[in-house]
C-alpha cells in the first residue's frame, strides 16, 4: 500500500512537474510527451501513489539515456475498428501508446457503446489507474490491466507466475468522488515474509492474488503479442517488454446513467457510516483516500520522503538539473 511517508518535506507541484519534463527532454524526450509525462507522475503524487509517482523518472530517464528504451517513439495504429484500437509503442515508454490509444477507446465507446484498446512494444505503463480515470466524465465504466514478458523457471515459486499483475476499475458517480480501484493484485506477497505469514492462514485469498495476476499476464500481455520465453526478444528495445489492455463500456447499454451515478453516490455515503478496518480512521471506496489527499497535496505540497528524495537527487546530479525543491 501506497502510506505518506511519515518523514518528508513539501514540494509544490508544479515544481515536481517542472523538474519531470526537464529531466525526461534532457535525455531526448520531445517536449510535448515530456510534459505529458510530468503531468501522469505528478498526479499519481498528488493522490498519494508514490510508488508510480514522480520517483519513477529517476528510471524511465536512464533507460532512455541508456538506449534501452526508444526516447522518440513513433506510435502506430496497427489495427483499428469501430470499438478496438492497437497501438505500438515503438519501444518507448508505455504512458504514450497507452495514453493515446485510451483516449481513441472513450471516443469509440461514447459512439458504440463499448471498446478496447490494446497496446503493444513499450516499457512500463505506469499506474493502471491513470487510464481508467481517463474515462471519468464520459458516463463509461472501465477495466485496465498490463503484462510483462515473464521468465518462468522449474522450482520458482508459484507466486512469479503472476508477474506485475495491475488493474484498475472505474465506476462514476455523480457527486461524489468516483470509485477507482487501482491495485497490484500480488502488491503484498512479493515480501517472502509476508508470504510465510498469509499462505497458512488464507491460501483461497493468496490463490486468488495470484490467479488475478495471470489475468494480467494473459489479457495484458499474452494478448499484446509477448511470448511466454523471453527468448528470442519478442521486439527490438531491451525495455520494450510489456503490453496493456483497456475495456470501456457505456452505462446506458444497461441504466440510466444518471440513476447509477445517483445510486453510486448514496453507496459512497453509505459506506462512510461503516467501521473502519483496524489501523484506518474511515471507511471509503477505492479511490476516496487518494481523492482527498489529492485535493490537500494541491493546496499544501507534495510530501517527498527520504527515498523519493535521493532518487530525484540522484538524478539531478547524473544530469546536471537542481533538485526539485532547490
Amino acid at each position: 500500500m501506497n502510506r505518506p511517508p511519515e518523514e518528508f518535506i513539501r514540494v509544490p507541484h508544479p515544481q515536481l512537474h517542472s523538474f519531470v519534463s526537464a529531466a525526461a527532454q534532457q535525455v531526448g524526450l520531445p517536449a510535448a510527451r515530456a510534459e505529458l509525462l510530468a503531468e501522469l507522475l505528478v498526479a499519481n503524487d498528488l493522490r498519494g501513489v508514490f510508488s508510480h509517482g514522480t520517483q519513477q523518472i529517476a528510471t524511465y530517464a536512464l533507460l532512455m539515456r541508456d538506449g534501452k528504451l526508444n526516447p522518440k517513439p513513433q506510435l502506430q495504429v496497427v489495427k483499428e475498428t469501430p470499438c478496438s484500437v492497437l497501438v505500438d509503442g515503438d519501444g518507448g515508454l508505455g504512458y504514450f501508446p497507452a495514453h493515446e490509444g485510451t483516449l481513441r477507446a472513450i471516443e469509440k465507446a461514447k459512439a458504440n457503446g463499448m471498446a478496447a484498446m490494446m497496446s503493444r512494444n513499450h516499457g512500463h505503463f505506469g499506474a493502471a489507474g491513470i487510464y481508467s480515470r481517463l474515462a471519468i466524465g464520459h458516463d463509461l465504466i472501465a477495466y485496465v490491466t498490463s503484462g510483462h514478458q515473464l521468465d518462468l523457471r522449474p522450482g520458482e515459486p508459484i507466486y512469479a507466475a503472476g508477474g506485475g499483475s495491475p488493474m484498475s476499475f472505474l465506476a462514476p458517480t455523480d457527486k461524489e468522488d468516483p470509485l477507482v480501484l487501482d491495485f497490484g493484485a500480488l502488491h503484498d506477497l512479493y515480501s517472502h515474509e509476508k508470504r510465510a505469514q498469509i499462505a497458512p492462514l488464507a491460501p483461497g485469498l493468496v490463490l486468488r492474488c495470484i490467479g488475478m495476476g495471470e489475468i494480467c499476464q494473459s489479457w495484458g500481455g499474452l494478448l499484446s503479442g509477448l511470448t511466454i520465453t523471453p527468448d528470442p526478444p519478442r521486439w527490438t528495445w531491451p525495455g520494450a517488454n510489456q503490453g496493456a489492455l483497456v475495456i470501456l463500456l457505456r452505462l446506458d447499454l444497461f441504466t440510466e446513467p444518471a440513476e447509477f451515478k445517483g445510486q453510486m453516490d448514496l453507496y459512497a455515503q453509505q459506506i462512510r457510516q461503516l467501521q473502519p478496518l483496524p489501523g484506518f480512521d474511515q471507511s471509503l471506496m477505492p479511490g476516496g483516500i487518494e481523492a482527498i489527499r489529492d485535493r490537500q497535496y494541491r493546496q499544501e505540497g507534495v510530501p517527498v520522503g527520504k527515498w523519493h528524495q535521493e532518487q530525484l537527487e540522484t538524478l539531478a546530479g547524473e544530469l546536471g538539473l537542481p533538485a526539485p525543491w532547490k
